[in-house]
C-alpha cells in the first residue's frame, strides 16, 4: 500500500510538473514583440490667427502710410483709404499663405 501511495504521489507531481511546463511554453510563444519604426507624416501648421486679423491690420497700417504720401488734397486723403483698403487685402492674403503651410514631424508607430 506504502508503494501505491508513492505511486499516486509521483503520478501527481509528475503531473503538475508537465501542465506549469505547458502553460509556461504557450505563453512565451504567444508573446509577440512589437515592431517599431519612425514614420515622417506631414501636417498643417496649427493655425494661430484663424480669422487672419494680424496680416489685414499689418497690411492696412502700411498700405495707409504708403497712400498718405501720394497727392494732396483730397487725393491724398482717397489715396490713403485705397492704400489701407489694398494693404488690408494683400495683407490678409500673405498671411492666409504663410498659415497654409505644412510642417513634417517624425511620429513613432508600432505594429
Amino acid at each position: 500500500m506504502n508503494s501505491n501511495i508513492k505511486t499516486m504521489i509521483a503520478a501527481v507531481l509528475m503531473s503538475c510538473v508537465m501542465v506549469t511546463g505547458a502553460a509556461g511554453a504557450q505563453s512565451k510563444s504567444s508573446k509577440k514583440t512589437p515592431h517599431c519604426y519612425n514614420v515622417e507624416v506631414q501636417r498643417p501648421k496649427q493655425i494661430k490667427d484663424q480669422h487672419k486679423i494680424a496680416g489685414t491690420a499689418i497690411g492696412a497700417v502700411a498700405g495707409g502710410l504708403l497712400g498718405n504720401q501720394v497727392g494732396g488734397g483730397n487725393g491724398k486723403k482717397l489715396a490713403t483709404a485705397a492704400g489701407a483698403v489694398g494693404g488690408a487685402f494683400a495683407g490678409r492674403k500673405i498671411q492666409e499663405h504663410q498659415q497654409n503651410k505644412t510642417e513634417t514631424v517624425i511620429e513613432r508607430r508600432c505594429d
